[in-house]
């Protein structure tokens, strides 16, 4: 008669422990695998411009960007090059 309540002791562990880890792991999920500020907020993110001013207006900061990386460039180059 012993055998028998261990089998069905050994049986309900064998159903009860993957249905507890199940539990535990499928409920409350944000609260326990969530990083704190690891998704930006929306006004840290790119705005992508809508109206024909702000696409101008965006475009125009581009084109600033890239010239003053030229300007950049040649200037290290002259650097460089009075340098030597």
């Amino acid at each position: 008669m012993a055998g028998l309540r261990l089998e069905v002791f050994k049986f309900g562990t064998y159903l009860l422990f993957p249905i507890g880890i199940m539990y535990y792991f499928g409920t409350n999920l944000d609260n326990k695998f969530s990083v704190p500020g690891f998704w930006p907020k929306p006004e840290e993110t790119n705005r992508i411009p809508h109206s024909r001013e702000d696409i101008k207006a965006e475009y125009e900061k581009i084109v600033e960007r890239q010239r003053a990386l030229k300007e950049r460039r040649a200037a290290e180059e002259a650097r460089r090059a009075g340098a030597e």
